[in-house]
């Protein structure tokens, strides 16, 4: 049988590429096409991406353990109490938000709040215009008001008696105030009723006809005047027509370390954790739980923004149990986190006899958004 030889044509297969006197194809039209436009795309997308998105992006934020330490020393720091041990954990909630005065929502922001059911993304809309530093300032102001309210809040609960002066800050015009209370004025009671807190104020004029004329007792210049005020008609109850300065003079100094986190969101787990430390009952005895919402002096806990997010960060760093504000319950229903128990609080009452079920074991009787 014949055999066929093939020959090779490079007598040195390891020669250099510059020895083997090859030369490169030229390349194809088609192929620089391909090359060309390839780049342009490739720096199109690039500049794309730096290029500020006309959207606000809303992710989980991060959560922190009021009953924790911030920066080597404890959160929250009371002096003139006793204070007691703690082992659960009782976590504030928060939302980061991009397309904001001074924090540009870039296209990936945008792409990965798409891709993320706990994520909000939505059109800006266009407000005021207000500077990073003023937006800032603005929280923080907000979040030292809730911390103040919470303390107040939580002391009263604990029956603390907490004297408050209360002090006219400014007249509305208009109003039945208007020429006859000033700015100074120290009110000390209603219709000869002592008003030694805000709470007792709210709480004679909504028991009062809108138009009927209350007697205002005030102290001016150091003197003792009784004042006929007519009522005005406003938020569903009467109203004097001032603003108010309150003054509250603390028996328990508490402080509040807490930074780069504003707003008054975090109100109703200050006030927690307040109750926490100055009580020997280990009230979360080791469970960890989170929770949101304002609060007010009265112990009233407000509605916020970004629950969602806020329930999705909380299930994400551990937390089995969620305080949500009444008032948000409508907007929980439905997104509850796999493993997260939403329980509804009106009042900081409320809120913490739900901590104190939730670290008996016995939260599943608690009242649940999802009812």
């Amino acid at each position: 049988m014949a055999t066929t030889e093939y020959h090779a044509y490079v007598s040195n297969p390891f020669a250099a590429p510059h020895e083997l006197d090859l030369e490169p194809a030229p390349a194809s039209p088609r192929a620089v096409t391909l090359t060309v436009s390839m780049l342009a795309s490739a720096c199109l997308m690039a500049l794309l991406a730096l290029l500020p998105a006309p959207y606000q992006v809303i992710t989980p934020g991060p959560t922190v353990d009021v009953l924790g330490d911030a920066g080597g020393e404890p959160l929250i720091v009371v002096s003139g109490a006793k204070t007691y041990p703690t082992t659960g954990e009782l976590r504030l909630t928060t939302v980061s938000a991009w397309g904001t005065p001074g924090v540009t929502a870039y296209p990936v922001a945008v792409l990965r709040g798409w891709s993320s059911p706990w994520s909000q993304v939505g059109l800006v809309v266009e407000e005021p215009e207000r500077t990073r530093a003023q937006i800032d300032q603005d929280n923080q102001v907000l979040m030292v008001t809730s911390q103040e309210a919470a303390a107040v809040a939580a002391l009263t609960e604990l029956g603390y008696d907490i004297p408050t002066t209360l002090t006219v800050h400014s007249v509305l015009d208009g109003s039945g105030s208007a020429g006859v209370l000033e700015p100074g004025d120290v009110v000390l009671g209603l219709d000869g009723v002592p008003t030694s807190d805000f709470g007792a104020v709210t709480d004679i004029l909504e028991k009062t006809e809108p138009g009927t004329t209350v007697v205002v007792d005030v102290l001016r210049k150091g003197a003792e005047l009784h004042l006929p005020v007519v009522t005005t008609q406003g938020e569903g109850r009467a109203l004097l027509g001032i603003n108010i300065d309150r003054d509250f003079d603390l028996p328990v100094e508490i402080r509040i370390n807490i930074d780069n986190i504003g707003g008054p969101s975090a109100g109703t787990m200050f006030a927690l954790g307040i109750i926490d430390l100055l009580t020997p009952e280990d009230e979360a005895a080791g469970v960890v739980i989170a929770g949101t919402g304002t609060i007010d002096e009265m112990g009233e806990v407000g509605p916020i923004g970004g629950i969602r997010q806020k329930m999705a960060g909380a299930r994400r760093d551990g937390a089995d149990w969620f305080l949500a504000p009444a008032s948000n319950c409508s907007e929980v229903v439905g997104h509850i986190p796999s493993g997260l128990h939403v329980v509804s609080v009106a009042t900081l009452h409320e809120a913490r006899e739900a901590v104190v079920a939730i670290g008996e074991g016995k939260g599943s009787a608690l009242l649940a958004c999802s009812r």
